[in-house]
């Protein structure tokens, strides 16, 4: 399992499957650690293949280590309203307001650079590069003010959907990168081999205040050198 310091980790495992062990543990870990240090582990999760992962968490042996009740559960992007309906900038408002109302009761910290500190977030990556709901091409990556905003044409259905932004996402304690698919292969190559030449994907913006790390299986590492980290 990556270690709990100030870096960026790349394990990269055979399958699906072992990923989604690794990731879980890695879950595991870090709820016991941080329930034991203040009694509660802020997760922000996102969709996808991620569902694999956290079902790993209710079987054997790391579902007896789990205390569910400490958990505050969090979603990084979410599709909003029907298609027709014309409040999806005000969908956003009321959850970025819901957010500063937990900040003020202290129930989430705030990160040194002023906005909410989440434990751990786990979040996947698209063929594109976006990460949550942040696309290649959009204006929202580049929102440095809101906690929370909103896309009305994104790429990928459907198009109108509300966000964490890159500041609320890496001002995250620690976040898992999760990314199991042959189509993310290019991005991850992209990303992780750090070329300049190439225009930067929003997933290249994603930081955490503590340790970042990559869960890969060989479809999403394949098109990395045979040197990287292979288990």
């Amino acid at each position: 399992m990556p270690v709990p310091t100030k870096n960026e980790q790349v394990v990269i495992y055979p399958t699906e499957d072992e990923v989604a062990l690794q990731v879980a543990t890695h879950v595991a870990y870090f709820s016991d650690k941080i329930i034991s240090e203040k009694g509660s582990f802020s997760v922000v999760l996102s969709g996808g293949t991620l569902i694999n992962s956290l079902r790993k968490l209710t079987e054997s042996p790391l579902q007896e280590t789990m205390d569910w009740s400490k958990w505050l559960i969090f979603w990084v992007d979410e599709r909003v309203v029907p298609l027709d309906d014309p409040e999806t900038e005000t969908v956003a408002q009321d959850y970025e307001a819901q957010l500063r109302k937990l900040v003020a009761d202290k129930v989430l910290p705030l990160s040194a650079t002023g906005f909410p500190q989440f434990d751990l977030m786990l979040l996947g990556v698209g063929p594109d590069g976006h990460v949550a709901s942040l696309f290649p091409n959009r204006p929202q990556r580049y929102n440095k003010k809101d906690w929370v905003t909103f896309i009305e044409d994104s790429p990928k259905p459907p198009p109108k959907r509300i966000t964490f932004t890159f500041p609320v996402i890496n001002s995250a304690t620690c976040i898992a990168m999760v990314v199991t698919d042959e189509e993310e292969a290019d991005a991850v190559y992209i990303t992780l081999e750090h070329k300049p030449h190439l225009p930067p994907l929003p997933c290249s913006e994603v930081k955490a205040q503590l340790n970042l790390s990559w869960f890969l299986n060989w479809d999403a590492a394949s098109k990395l050198p045979s040197s990287t980290n292979k288990k």
